[in-house]
């Protein structure tokens, strides 16, 4: 009788060492106790592990809370977390200051802090696998009228969603984007569903690069503002596909668009056709499919690489740029655009989550030494000004910007704002270069063909635009003001 209860006890604690979900306690503190004493060691996991990763309470709030000061550029030690934590109430919650020192005090290496995070990081899969696991369980025991490839299909959903780096590379060459818009456009029109070293790298736009002495430079955050419709991702593709042909690597993150449709403008960007023709190709002329093919030509080998990924965070952009550079190389980033990024801490205020990003984009453009162009919206009140030009301080939700910013150009197009302005408005696209540190500012004339979506150099013999005259509907112009 009492070896069976023996035998009953051993078997039930057995079951009961299985039930608890897989975790590190020596990996999580190590990796903590790391940060602590360096905090540069902090770009080696950022891509690696997430507050939600630690399996103890106390160690998701004292992660959390490192990462926010160095995310801040505020030194990040047994001291200063301590009296962070302190301030917030929550130091009990992590063992007090003995806990933090003890945490420092035993970490083996920093020099192995990748690989503990590494452990941290399996470990977390392994839990989120074993709760996706009970889920796909309990629905497939208990379908509620759904069908099998319905739960199939929400089973798979589940499994990808535990790590978004194994569904697969999230970069896409040019040639990819390209190749796959022409599989597209071809199904369509059928019916069917379907490292260089420079001191710049010129814009392509000769009266900007004049304005900027060359061209953009390493290590510069360059802020493109504007309001919606006005340009801004077709500027910053405009630049970013010069560079391209020029043979340096270009890295963009499209967290407004597909890559498809990025893809498809660069198209029409370069072969020069309507991007409503390549939408609707079945009305696309001989002209266009001859030019379709020079154009596809010219971009598939283009080192231009594109992330659509929405809502990055700077940890995020940072390990995902870095990976980048060592895959094929990295010499001008661009960032479409600066709003649609989150912060590291989703609870965290709006205009801190910004500033924590725009900090990052300039941290990140030392880093890497390259350009990082980053676009941001501008807030409305700019289109009551009599002078509708934005100004640094009306760049939204955010006066950080500004501070991080090295150069910053506006975009504005009167025929946007006003539609019936006469003709000679229709391409006129005005610049004004708000910042250069250490440079020149000043007004700049553009062309914009937006069927296109593409900048060029407003021509020299050209005048620019100067009469604000208005066009009424039985074509009479009357005066009237911008």
């Amino acid at each position: 009788m009492n070896a069976r209860t023996d035998e009953t006890r051993f078997l039930e604690a057995d079951l009961e060492h299985l039930r608890v979900p897989p975790h590190s306690i020596e990996a999580e503190s190590s990796v903590l106790g790391g940060l602590l004493l360096d905090n540069s060691a902090f770009d080696r996991v950022a891509d690696l592990v997430t507050e939600d990763d630690f399996y103890r309470a106390e160690h998701r709030l004292i992660f959390a809370t490192a990462c926010s000061m160095i995310n801040a550029c505020k030194p990040a030690d047994v001291i200063t977390v301590f009296e962070r934590l302190d301030a917030q109430g929550k130091a009990t919650d992590i063992g007090g200051l003995a806990y933090l020192h003890a945490l420092a005090t035993y970490t083996p290496s920093t020099g192995n802090l990748r690989r503990y995070a590494e452990i941290v990081r399996e470990r977390s899969i392994l839990r989120k696998l074993i709760s996706a696991a009970d889920e796909i369980s309990t629905t497939a025991f208990n379908t509620r009228g759904k069908g099998v490839d319905a739960v199939l299909d929400e089973a798979m959903q589940k499994v990808l969603a535990i790590d978004p780096e194994a569904a697969g590379d999230e970069w896409e060459s040019m040639e990819q984007m390209v190749v796959q818009e022409l599989d597209l456009i071809n199904d369509r029109a059928e019916g069917r569903s379907s490292e260089r070293a420079a001191d710049f790298i010129p814009t392509g736009l000769k009266d900007l690069d004049a304005m900027l002495d060359g061209g953009t430079r390493p290590g510069q955050l360059i802020v493109i503002g504007a309001r919606p419709g006005m340009g801004k991702s077709a500027l910053a593709d405009t630049i970013g596909l010069h560079a391209a042909k020029l043979r340096y690597p270009v890295g963009k993150f499209s967290m407004e668009m597909q890559n498809h449709e990025g893809g498809q403008r660069a198209i029409s960007a370069t072969a020069r056709i309507p991007l409503h023709a390549l939408r609707r190709p079945e009305r696309m002329s001989d002209e266009h499919w001859a030019s379709l093919t020079r154009g596809i030509e010219d971009l598939r080998g283009l080192p231009f690489y594109s992330n659509d990924r929405g809502g990055l965070n700077i940890n995020q952009v940072r390990s995902k740029a870095r990976a980048l550079r060592r895959k094929f190389g990295l010499k001008l980033l661009i960032v479409d655009y600066l709003q649609l990024m989150s912060g590291t801490d989703a609870r965290a205020p709006r205009t801190y989550q910004l500033e924590e990003a725009s900090r990052g984009l300039k941290s990140l453009a030392k880093e890497l030494g390259v350009p990082v162009i980053a676009l941001a919206q501008v807030n409305r009140g700019v289109e009551k000004e009599q002078d509708p030009m934005p100004r640094m301080s009306d760049l939204k939700d955010c006066g950080a910007i500004e501070q991080d910013a090295d150069v910053i150009l506006f975009i504005d197009r009167p025929i946007q704002r006003t539609p019936d302005l006469d003709a000679e408005w229709k391409y006129y696209a005005k610049g004004r270069l708000a910042k250069q540190r250490g440079g020149r500012t000043g007004n700049l004339d553009f062309t914009y063909v937006g069927e296109n979506t593409r900048f060029m150099d407003w021509p020299r013999d050209m005048p620019v635009p100067t009469n604000p005259v208005r066009v009424t509907r039985n074509n009479q112009p009357r005066g009237g003001d911008l």
